[in-house]
């Protein structure tokens, strides 16, 4: 910063100074005429030079207390300034320089951070959509292969080509979903209607998407309730999401088991919380892995039993839960099945949505 430039921000000050010494003289000189007297052309002038020298002295120790701090922003203020030069500053004289110089460093970690987690999101975004156009390969090789066999196959065959055709594409329209429900999150705040949602045919609903699986896979689907109807406020679409992806998941890790399998949805409602439970028979979850089930892209031991485990279902769910201000918790013994629960507080009409 020029001295000039230095000058020109106190000038206020400097003005209310010399009126301030202005009026001090004027009072007293007052006062003097009261007693026939007066200060005297010598003394104004003494008075003027002495005020004078004095502003003048201050504020050039002042310009050279600051000069340093002044010097460091300018640097900073060029264009080929690099980001992280802002921890470098140093030489704050003033508490109003040390505060600026306080603002600015945890501004930067700030800036930090959130880049960090554009530069997460960017990685895990690539990730996945490299995982999903491997997973939807498959389901189109397959379809492929099974128009090949069903051109000579007779009818029954042909039935069960056709049974086999349609659940890859189911595949290819649950993976389909999800990318989409991966690019809507991005934006969730222009996609979110809160409303009352009756959650037992929400969960009947779902169900009745997947019932051509649960007939393939022997899984017998069961709804319990404490009452007749159960409403919970959330976002109908991004609850039909989460349950898609329960009910999903409860089908995938039951069909490796052999015999008949029970999926039983339990919805309640008690001290104003609705709960939605989805309880499989299937393959259950390590214990060890299980803490980690939420975390993208972790299929643990059961990404190795079922191929098409992707590790992003229970991630996503997790995400709308976290937006939706919801619970979604997992119990699970190995061999035995494993409980997913969503928790739904009943709230007056306040929502936080990030």
């Amino acid at each position: 910063m020029k001295f000039k430039d230095f000058i020109s921000d106190r000038i206020g000050y400097i003005a209310v100074y010399f009126i301030g010494i202005a009026l001090v003289v004027l009072v007293v000189e007052l006062d003097l005429l009261g007693q026939h007297a007066g200060l005297g052309w010598d003394n104004l002038l003494y008075i003027a030079i002495l005020s004078v020298v004095g502003v003048g002295v201050y504020l050039i120790v002042d310009y050279a207390r600051n000069r340093p701090f002044h010097r460091q922003l300018a640097r900073m203020a060029d264009r080929e300034a690099e980001l992280d030069d802002v921890l470098g500053l140093q030489g704050a004289v003033t508490r109003e320089q040390r505060a600026m110089q306080t603002i600015a460093i945890a501004n930067y970690g700030k800036y930090v951070e959130r880049l960090e987690q554009y530069k997460q999101q960017q990685d895990q975004h690539q990730t996945f959509v490299r995982q999903w156009v491997h997973q939807m390969k498959t389901p189109v090789s397959v379809i492929n292969l099974l128009t090949q066999q069903a051109e000579g196959a007779d009818r029954e065959e042909a039935k069960s080509l056709a049974a086999s055709m349609q659940e890859e594409n189911e595949k290819l329209a649950h993976g389909l979903d999800m990318m989409l429900s991966t690019a809507r999150l991005e934006k969730f705040e222009l996609d979110l209607h809160i409303k009352q949602v009756e959650l037992i045919r929400a969960v009947r609903s779902v169900i009745n998407e997947h019932k051509k699986a649960c007939i393939r896979y022997r899984i017998f689907p069961k709804i319990e309730a404490n009452a007749e109807a159960i409403w919970a406020e959330t976002d109908e679409k991004w609850l039909g999401f989460i349950l898609n992806q329960l009910i999903t998941n409860a089908i995938k890790y039951s069909k490796p088991k052999e015999g008949a399998k029970t999926l039983l949805v339990t919805v309640t409602e008690q001290d104003r919380l609705c709960r939605v439970a989805v309880q499989d028979e299937g393959i259950g979850i390590a214990q060890h892995d299980l803490p980690r089930i939420f975390q993208a892209f972790f299929t643990g031991e059961n990404g190795r039993r079922v191929a098409e485990s992707t590790g992003m279902g229970l991630y996503l769910a997790e995400q709308v839960c976290m937006r939706l201000g919801h619970r979604l918790e997992a119990v699970s013994t190995l061999g035995d099945g494993t409980e997913v629960t969503l928790t739904i507080a009943q709230q007056a009409g306040y929502h936080r949505v990030t």
